[in-house]
């Protein structure tokens, strides 16, 4: 348990604040947090050589950000 190499801890932090973002009921709050996990999942992703996850990741940091200036905005 306590080998696991840093990068898989990173990718497991990335998997848990995804998991809280779902639970959140605050729609700003949850793209905050969902944000905190694709940028977590990028650094996964390039550590381990999954560039698809990093990507993926990348595009929904872009669209939880053009939503947060939406909220914002929108207050």
């Amino acid at each position: 348990m306590f080998n696991v190499p840093w990068i898989e801890w990173v990718g497991y932090s990335a998997s848990a604040m995804i998991a809280i973002s779902l639970l959140m009921t605050d729609i700003h709050r949850i793209r905050v947090i969902n944000t905190i996990g694709c940028i977590l999942f990028i650094i996964y992703g390039i550590g381990v050589g999954a560039y698809p996850v990093a990507i993926a990741n990348a595009i929904i940091i872009i669209i939880n950000i053009y939503h947060i200036f939406k909220l914002k905005k929108a207050s």
